[in-house]
């Protein structure tokens, strides 16, 4: 969806282009960029109805505040008269001139719209970025939800005496939280397969945990250990709920 709405605005930039290209001509040096990147303007009046269109429906869905702004540059429905300011793209896919004196003076022509289809891209870029926090929320839900789910299985597990398979399942999620951490204050380990050691003396040499929550989540990697690897005791029902509570508790805290 991201890499649509980013060629969505790819689009737009070049149905401005293609406006200016109309209207005035373009300047030597673009002319020249675009020719080198073997890059076509699009013929605005057949395509820009279907990006209008396209944009129309992010901007609704993703800021919708700036719907009217978007749709207004197409054409002012308020408007009492056209000039400069209220002549639209609308206006411009018609071909309408306006003039005054006998036609000696012109009021409003296409190069009138042309800044109007820069602010239309504008506003759809906004909605990208918009839209881009928008994802982040939403993979932040699926992932706490994810881990919800996740952390019920191991404390049923463990409850039914699979304490391996349900501390294994409680370690993976909390090595994804401390590594998903990581990534979020931009702090990537040098070892190509980091362990939750690797994610936590990470976090702590960086200051985003303190020393008793460091030695929580050590303690939380020692039991998961004891889960995955023969040692010399056997984990039992009451390690891997510990390990599970503590690894609600972590990712409640540790962000």
């Amino acid at each position: 969806m991201k890499k649509e709405v980013d060629a969505l605005i790819s689009k737009g930039g070049l149905l401005y282009y293609s406006m200016i290209d109309d209207a005035q001509g373009l300047p030597e040096k673009l002319e020249k960029q675009l020719k080198d990147k073997k890059i076509k303007l699009p013929n605005f009046k057949t395509e820009y109805d279907t990006w209008y269109s396209e944009a129309h429906a992010v901007i609704k869905q993703v800021l919708p505040d700036r719907l009217v702004d978007f749709v207004k540059q197409y054409k002012d429905e308020k408007r009492k008269e056209i000039d400069f300011l209220t002549y639209g793209i609308a206006d411009y896919l018609l071909g309408l001139r306006t003039t005054r004196y006998g036609g000696s003076e012109v009021i409003a022509d296409g190069s009138a719209a042309v800044g109007k289809m820069q602010i239309q891209n504008s506003i759809l870029e906004a909605a990208a970025k918009r839209f881009e926090s928008s994802l982040f929320d939403i993979q932040e839900v699926l992932q706490a939800d994810m881990f919800d789910s996740e952390l019920g299985a191991a404390r049923e597990l463990a409850k039914k005496g699979f304490v391996r398979g349900g501390g294994a399942i409680a370690g993976v999620v909390l090595e994804k939280h401390l590594g998903h951490v990581c990534e979020m204050h931009g702090h990537k380990s040098r070892k190509k397969h980091p362990s939750i050691s690797d994610y936590y003396q990470l976090l702590k040499e960086n200051d985003i945990i303190d020393t008793p929550k460091w030695r929580f989540i050590q303690h939380l990697g020692d039991l998961r250990n004891l889960c995955d690897h023969n040692k010399d005791r056997e984990p039992t029902k009451d390690d891997v709920i510990e390990l599970v509570e503590g690894v609600e508790k972590v990712i409640k805290t540790v962000f």
